[in-house]
């Protein structure tokens, strides 16, 4: 008996078209960079709008187009092996599977996803119309399987409702600028300006401030000759002035308005007044987010604020310079590593200063020290010793040894670096 195959060839090659276009969607709308879609919708391309929009509802997306593909998938394997059955009786049935499987994998599968990972935001803009269309006409369906889904993953004691994304916007961002760096794309330093940006928001005033025993303040009370004397050795533009103790700043004085002053009196340092040409002090908490600060600072005009604990106490101080190190690294030669507290050894080691932040040696030297317990090397070593180290103690943690070579009463000023594998 025989009967016409047309039919159901055309019907077969259409439910093929189907699923390389249900698979190629899933591929490309979940792989399309949102980034470029939303410049594409800046410039005014509605299709990249719609399929952002769709891209915001992805359980509903998903659902639709694994609906979609599943649905015409069976379609076609129930089609062919229909008709072999026909044409080949019981034999049919494994000729259907056999050639579906082969069919659906290359036509169905693989080659869409393929065409759709070269050329993601391509075929997004392409299929958002239709999709559009699609998910509203699914949703209903889609709906009844997510509530059978997260009921039955309930009995199990899994509960899905509440769940967000695993990584936030800033955590994608970080993945994707270490990713480019790992291919080439990005230098180390583009790398660590990005990166800079973006811990800002993680970092406090206290993890980049001066300390202050590092602080080149001046006393109220001493001569305005000794005064000057002491800006010019300094090197430096500004200082807190302080009365009767260092804990308390009175003033910030500038060293331009300190020299038009001394110009003023023509030289005359009996006539300068200390009190009249400093400015009031700006206090800042130690705990103030680090892009607060920044903020901060541009929206006063000024970059110089004393910080304080949550006792009034002071801390140290934050300049505008302090925070913009944060991000570009810091200000200096990036191959003077004497002036920035770290001594590379023959041996491969690194003789490195306590007051070293661990973010610029991070930063130096390519490591990954934690600095979530600690913003110093010496605060590091003290924190996983869970004691004061003497000199000589050797310690072993993060892949380095650590020795403690210099100490300063209860301060770790000095220790030596050595990875466990270097390189």
């Amino acid at each position: 008996m025989s009967f016409d195959l047309s039919i159901p060839a055309v019907a077969l090659v259409f439910l093929l078209l189907l699923s390389a276009f249900f698979s190629g969607s899933e591929t490309a709308l979940t792989a399309a960079s949102r980034a470029r879609l939303t410049e594409l919708e800046r410039r005014g391309n509605w299709r990249a709008s719609v399929a952002l929009s769709l891209t915001k509802s992805r359980e509903r997306l998903i659902g639709a187009l694994l609906l979609g593909n599943n649905v015409v998938n069976i379609s076609a394997s129930a089609l062919a092996t229909a008709v072999l059955l026909k044409a080949f009786g019981d034999s049919g049935a494994i000729i259907a599977s056999v050639a579906m499987t082969v069919l659906v994998l290359i036509f169905g599968e693989v080659m869409p996803k393929t065409y759709a990972i070269a050329y993601p935001e391509r075929v997004a803009l392409a299929v958002a119309p239709i999709m559009r269309v699609l998910v509203p006409v699914f949703g209903p369906v889609v709906i009844a399987v997510e509530y059978v889904v997260k009921n039955v993953l309930r009995v199990f004691g899994v509960n899905v409702s509440n769940v967000n994304d695993v990584l936030s916007a800033h955590d994608e961002l970080r993945g994707t600028i270490d990713l480019h760096h790992k291919e080439g794309a990005f230098i180390t330093n583009d790398r660590n300006m990005m990166g800079g940006i973006l811990d800002l928001q993680d970092l406090e005033v206290l993890d980049a401030m001066i300390h202050r025993t590092k602080m080149l303040t001046i006393d109220s009370a001493d001569a305005p000759e000794k005064i000057v004397n002491q800006v010019l050795k300094s090197g430096h533009t500004r200082f807190p002035v302080w009365k009767d103790t260092q804990d308390n700043i009175v003033g910030i004085l500038h060293a331009k308005n300190l020299f038009a002053a001394l110009q003023e009196s023509e030289g005359d340092f009996s006539k300068v007044r200390i009190e009249e040409v400093m400015s009031p002090p700006w206090f800042v908490p130690d705990t103030r987010p680090l892009a607060d600060q920044l903020k901060a600072f541009l929206r006063r005009k000024t970059h110089f604020a004393v910080v304080v604990d949550e006792y009034g106490e002071v801390q140290g101080l934050i300049t505008l310079e302090d925070i913009i190190e944060e991000i570009i690294g810091d200000i200096k030669d990036e191959h003077d590593f004497v002036s920035s507290g770290i001594k590379p050894q023959p041996d491969g080691s690194y003789i490195v200063e306590g007051t070293v932040p661990l973010r610029d040696l991070n930063r130096a030297l390519g490591w990954n020290l934690p600095d979530d317990e600690a913003t110093t090397i010496a605060g590091l070593v003290i924190h996983d010793a869970r004691m004061i180290p003497d000199v000589g103690q050797v310690f072993n943690f993060h892949g380095f040894r650590v020795e403690v070579l210099k100490k300063r009463k209860h301060q770790v000023t000095s220790v030596k670096l050595t990875p466990e594998n270097p390189g």
